[in-house]
């Protein structure tokens, strides 16, 4: 990682994803007073004073002897491994609690720079009543109030004081951004840690371990990718929780925000309803998708199996029709490597664009071949199409009266758009307009 790193660490409710959304200036992480709401370590890009750098929100520690609560500990100690700079967050009203104690001797033995966060500091908190946290023996408390943006600022200009000289972070456009959406317990994590190549996301068999969306920022042949893990999605009636609630809310964000989606299936259970619902955001959202079949190694195969299983999500996803298959195991790295090519050429397909002039060739020869039904004795004449965007492709077809058109001769001008120039990936969207009367003749 290119950018210099600032963790955010500490006890359970006290603040931290508060503060991360106050400096990124944006609401990525959850907020919510349950303790263990953040479980993976989520990255966030600040800029302050001319300097960036990545800042890092992690769960709260808790030191118990249940299987989440080691995972956060352990994915803070990574987060904290990977920093220049740590934020230990405190809770300035209630005092120093036992478990602060325990994260800051953690800190202390890193031998990196530690601000203590004295956050929830309202207006009237004088310096004297933080005074009680220089037994921490991290120094000065830094008074702040995340909610409310108190003394924010000044923190900033200390971490930057603190970072060393950064390197240049490639722009935005460099990045492909990927989002890895699916059911819960359908591999996404165990793909997210494949692709990094070390234990980056919480891997569990418990459904809903990743609550939030995580960034992963890699390389792979100079191409830089921002692969986001995202929360597994249920069904809207099993979505209790209120944390859950957003969790869902933040996947569907990370697929808007993609480049490109893997939608990821468990080959043990075949596609879901809940997968066609997941694949239906995606869609609708005009992301280039790759289908992605996990666990295939634990399914029996014959030489049929594939093009068996191939033919069923066609049959089931009969929309993503334009999607690329590819059968992986995330677990055992089959096939995982294909990925990075495939992701780089359905980008392109998203992003391709047609000269005008190739576009009404097309629509010349298709109409040729099969000309636009007439409906009530009125014959739809197409004028000419141009394409108006990309990402995905999106083309203006101009005719003389758009209540002629028909959903199945649109369906036939995109068959052909695929047939003539690829488009394999992503949705291509049609959008017929009527030319006005003065520029028929």
């Amino acid at each position: 990682m290119s950018m210099p790193v600032v963790a955010v660490v500490g006890r359970p409710n006290v603040g931290k994803s508060t503060m991360f959304n106050r400096l990124i200036q944006k609401r990525v992480a959850i907020e919510e007073s349950t303790p263990g709401v953040t479980r993976d370590r989520i990255y966030g890009r600040v800029e302050w004073s001319g300097r960036e750098f990545w800042l890092i929100d992690t769960g709260g520690l808790t030191f118990d002897e249940d299987t989440i609560s080691t995972e956060i500990y352990r994915q803070a100690q990574l987060a904290v491994a990977e920093a220049h700079v740590i934020l230990m967050m405190v809770d300035v009203r209630s005092g120093p609690m036992p478990l602060d104690y325990e994260v800051a001797e953690l800190l202390r033995r890193t031998n990196k720079p530690v601000l203590l966060v004295a956050n929830k500091a309202e207006p009237g908190i004088s310096e004297a009543e933080a005074a009680e946290f220089y037994a921490l023996g991290l120094g000065k408390p830094w008074l702040t109030s995340a909610s409310h943006g108190l003394g924010t600022g000044d923190l900033l200009d200390e971490i930057i004081r603190l970072l060393p000289a950064g390197e240049i972070m490639p722009e935005d456009e460099d990045l492909l951004r990927v989002a890895i959406v699916g059911r819960p317990n359908v591999g996404k994590s165990s793909l997210t840690n494949k692709l990094a190549g070390t234990e980056r996301v919480i891997v569990s068999d418990i459904p809903g371990t990743t609550r939030d969306a995580v960034d992963l920022l890699i390389e792979h042949d100079g191409q830089q990718y921002l692969f986001v893990d995202t929360a597994g999605i249920r069904r809207r009636s099993k979505v209790e929780e209120a944390v859950e609630y957003y969790s869902v809310l933040r996947a569907i964000r990370a697929v808007e925000d993609a480049d490109v989606v893997l939608m990821m299936v468990d080959a043990a259970e075949g596609v879901t309803e809940q997968d066609k619902r997941i694949a239906g955001i995606a869609h609708e959202s005009g992301r280039a998708i790759i289908i992605v079949v996990n666990k295939w190694d634990k399914v029996e195969k014959d030489g049929k199996t594939m093009d068996l299983y191939r033919d069923h999500i066609r049959e089931q996803l009969a929309f993503l029709s334009y999607a690329p298959i590819i059968f992986i195991s995330a677990l055992t790295g089959q096939r995982v490597h294909r990925l990075f090519e495939l992701i780089n050429y359905v980008a392109e397909q998203h992003a391709q664009r047609v000269k005008t002039a190739q576009l009404n060739q097309l629509v010349e020869d298709a109409v040729a071949v099969t000309p636009p039904p007439a409906k009530k004795g009125k014959q739809l004449k197409i004028f000419y199409m141009t394409q108006i965007r990309v990402k995905p492709p999106t083309f203006a077809v101009f005719v003389n009266d758009q209540e002629l058109s028909h959903f199945s001769y649109l369906r036939y001008l995109e068959n052909k758009l695929r047939e003539t120039f690829g488009f394999e990936g992503t949705p291509i969207r049609l959008l017929v307009r009527t030319r006005s009367k003065k520029g028929e003749s």
